[in-house]
Parts: structure tokens; C-alpha cells; sequence
């Protein structure tokens, strides 16, 4: 790292202690924002389902045609007003503006607002938060350790038990008001919770399956081992949790090995994925990374199917250790989910994309017991992401945008427009800037979501 990427990360970090410890607690990487109780109104109101037809189009969307460059340098991004039609939850066909072959289908416009892909919200815990209730935040003195968190947890989840699926609602229409309609979501399985939190959360995504996809991790919160939660983790796999979470291993279950072995074995019995919190810093989280990708590479089943989440010991690793593990990852495609911390906290997530490895970003806490921060805007994550690793330039900015939206890009890095494309789904955000740099470098108003084909949140003129 140069002294000036160094200046700046200093810059960035503001709390150093403070934000690594948040990001070690899970907290969003967010700097100085909270949600307020009285900002959900404002967050919602205009979420309206205005469109009813399953075919139609849309006119005046703006979308990135390619690289405007002065020699061999991108110093701008073209674009130009289309039409779509949508049709069945897809893009049937991408026409010129207000071109519309069959009169008899309604037509909307989108107000000449740039057409970007829905974003992925793939690390949130939408069945524990106090978002949508009153303001609340829990001191946490120096010292506080991970077990003393759960501790508090299991004081605390009885009490947010009977709210959670009015507050896991309010929440989705929180990140679809930013722009993601797909997501992956954390969920306590555990004593305290048994399979309530599961039951909850399955209701809330049932109800909302039209405008919101989302994925759900069995989350032994408390230790898989340490909380003797294997067999309510085996019940969550046939109850339809579609991955089957972990936790430190080490510092929490005390018995790495084992843990991360029940923790396969359970994944592999019911034929489902993996997606491990890791937020051990020391030589521990080193070898659990280690033992992780040697289990994948002698387990053919589990390529492909591996997540870590956090995995801050990939940060005190050095760059060769770095690029020799993450060229393992990849072959592996074993995948990361990063709430891109700030703070003293390194972490090579510019490293590893560059080695193949898969690199997701989510909300992980909006507001709860483990942190008070965040906005559920994964725009803002992809702005971090280019603040803290990206050398500016128009290009960088837009790659950045990939961290927010697995990786779906409007134009290629030859400036070859590449999405959206006929036969697409029909999942987009229309922002109100005038390209994919702008919207990641300045956060732009979203104005409209859509999933499916579906008008999710938002406004559009007819």
C-alpha cells in the first residue's frame, strides 16, 4: 500500500479501535448513520404497486451504452434513452425510446432515470433487529467479548420474539426502498429461539415472494457445539433453511475441528450449502480458514456450496498468503460475504476478486444488540468498497458497482454494454444519475425498484 492509500484508510477509519471492534461484533461498516424510528415513514410512503399487467413497457429508461475516452483513457460513460418490454417477470426486448409495436400494452416512464441492476443483500439477519421500533442502543464496555454478546442475546431474543415478522417486514421494505430485491438472510437456530425465528421468517418471505427473493441461513448465534443446537440445525435443513450456518469455531464452539466436521456433515446429509460467521483474527481463524478449504478440496460435493462470512483472518494474512489461499478459494469457488469493514482492519477484498475469488457485501445488522449502524443500502457498501480499495477514475467507480449486485455490471470492462440484455430477469433499480460511477461515487436517489417484472417500491408515470 502506497502512503497515500495509507493516508486515506487512516483518514477513513475516524474510531480506529472503535470500528474494528464493531466490525468485529458484526457491525455494518456504516460511519456515522442509525435508522431512526421517525425516517421509516419517509423510507415507505412511496411504495406503491402501481403496474398490474405482466406485459408492458417501459419508456425514457437511460442506460450505459459504453466509454466515452480522450486517447486510450475512459474519462466518461455513454448512454442513451430506450425502451423495455417486460413481459412475464423478464426483459423481452430492448427497443428504441417509446417505440411501442403493439399499442394495446400500457406503458409507463421512467423519467429518463439510469437503469442499474437490482442489488443483493447477502449477509443481513432480517429476525432479530429493532428497526421499526422505538431508538435503543446497548453500551457495550471495553473487554465485551463474544460470549458476553450472546449472553446479552439470549436475555433479549424472548422479547423480540413476538415482533419479529412485523419488524423482518418493515426491513425488507427498508433495502427494497434502497434497491435490492434479493437476499440471504441469517437465522437464529438455537435454544432460546428453537424454531420460532425460522417459522417467522418463512411467513414474512412467503407473503413477500413476488417483490423480494431471499435465501436463509441456519445460524447457530450461540455455538453450534456450545449450545448443543445440532439437532435443531438438523431439524431447520428439513424444516427448508436452505444453508446451514456456523460460528468461531475456536473461540466459541472451543473445538475447531469438530465444530467445522458438524457443520459439513450437516450440510452434506441434507444436500445444502454452508455459511460460516468467521471472526476470529488470530492464528485460530488462520487454520479455520486453512481447514475450510482443504475439507472443500477432498469433498467434491461441497464446491460451489461454501461461504465465509467476514473472515477476518484473511486481513492478517500477508499478501502472499493472501493470493496462495485465495487461488485455492477460487478453484473451489468457495465465496466470501464482507460487510466491508472500516477501521485498522485490512481486509484484501480487492485482492481476492483479482484471484477469482466470488466477493458478496450485505447489511449484516440495520439497528440491534450487536450494532446500531447501518443503512440497508448496498450503494453505500459499493462506495466504501471503491473509498477504501479503488484508485479513482471512471472506471473504478463502475467496476465497483459489482460488490452490490453479484457481480452484474452494465457494461463490460471494454465498455461493451452487457446488461440488460432480452431474456433477463426483470430486477432493477432506476437511480437518478446519469451513470454507474455517479450512482456509486455520490450514493444517488434510488426512484423506483423492480423484481420480477414486479414495480416493488417507487413511483412511475404513466
Amino acid at each position: 500500500m502506497n502512503n497515500a492509500e495509507k493516508s486515506r484508510r487512516e483518514f477513513l477509519s475516524g474510531g480506529g479501535k472503535v470500528a474494528a471492534a464493531c466490525a468485529l461484533f458484526g457491525a455494518t461498516g456504516s460511519m456515522a448513520y442509525a435508522a431512526k424510528p421517525a425516517s421509516i415513514a419517509c423510507e415507505t410512503d412511496n411504495r406503491m404497486s402501481a403496474i398490474k399487467e405482466s406485459h408492458y413497457y417501459l419508456d425514457n429508461v437511460l442506460l450505459e451504452s459504453g466509454f466515452a475516452r480522450d486517447g486510450q483513457n475512459i474519462v466518461g460513460t455513454q448512454t442513451e434513452l430506450q425502451t423495455l418490454e417486460i413481459k412475464d417477470g423478464k426483459i423481452a426486448a430492448l427497443l428504441a425510446n417509446k417505440q411501442h409495436p403493439d399499442a394495446t400494452l400500457a406503458h409507463y416512464d421512467a423519467a429518463g432515470k439510469l437503469l442499474l441492476p437490482a442489488m443483493r443483500d447477502m449477509h443481513i439477519h432480517l429476525d432479530k433487529t429493532f428497526y421499526g421500533g422505538p431508538w435503543r442502543v446497548h453500551n457495550r464496555p471495553a473487554g465485551t467479548t463474544i460470549l458476553d454478546m450472546i449472553a446479552l442475546e439470549q436475555k433479549l431474543l424472548p422479547e423480540l420474539q413476538p415482533v419479529t415478522q412485523e419488524r423482518a417486514e418493515k426491513l425488507i421494505d427498508l433495502i427494497q426502498s434502497k434497491g435490492s430485491t434479493i437476499a440471504r438472510s441469517h437465522c437464529n437456530v438455537e435454544p432460546v429461539s428453537g424454531l420460532k425465528n425460522l417459522e417467522n421468517l418463512q411467513a414474512v418471505l412467503e407473503r413477500r415472494k413476488a417483490g423480494f427473493s431471499c435465501e436463509i441461513v441456519a445460524f447457530p448465534q450461540h455455538g453450534l457445539l456450545h449450545s448443543n443446537s445440532v439437532q435443531l440445525m438438523r431439524d431447520a435443513m428439513q424444516a427448508g433453511a436452505h444453508y446451514v450456518g456456523g460460528l468461531d469455531p475456536t473461540n466459541v464452539d472451543g473445538a475447531m475441528e469438530k465444530s467445522l466436521d458438524t457443520m459439513f456433515q450437516i450440510a452434506i446429509d441434507y444436500k445444502k450449502g454452508v455459511d460460516i460467521h468467521l471472526h476470529e483474527t488470530s492464528p485460530a481463524g488462520i487454520a479455520a480458514v486453512n481447514y475450510m478449504v482443504e475439507t472443500v478440496e477432498k469433498t467434491p460435493e461441497l464446491k460451489g456450496k461454501v461461504t465465509i462470512s467476514h473472515a477476518f483472518a484473511l486481513a492478517m494474512m500477508n499478501e502472499q498468503e493472501v493470493d496462495a489461499i485465495a487461488t485455492r478459494m477460487a478453484a473451489q469457488q468457495i465465496t466470501i460475504a464482507s460487510t466491508v469493514p472500516i477501521g485498522t482492519m485490512h481486509m484484501p477484498l480487492k485482492q481476492l476478486q483479482e484471484k477469482g475469488v466470488f466477493v458478496m457485501t450485505g447489511t449484516d445488522s440495520v439497528i440491534d444488540h450487536w450494532s446500531p449502524y447501518g443503512l440497508g443500502d448496498m450503494l453505500e457498501k459499493a462506495n466504501l468498497y471503491a473509498q477504501l480499495y479503488m484508485r479513482v477514475s471512471e472506471l473504478n467507480l463502475s467496476r465497483s458497482l459489482a460488490i452490490a449486485t453479484g457481480n452484474v455490471l452494465p457494461l463490460n470492462d471494454k465498455g461493451e454494454r452487457v446488461w440488460p440484455k432480452a431474456q433477463d430477469e426483470a430486477s432493477f433499480v432506476l437511480v437518478d444519475a446519469s451513470c454507474s460511477a455517479e450512482a456509486v461515487a455520490r450514493i444517488s436517489p434510488r426512484t423506483a425498484t423492480f423484481h420480477k417484472g414486479n414495480l416493488v417500491w417507487g413511483k412511475l408515470s404513466v
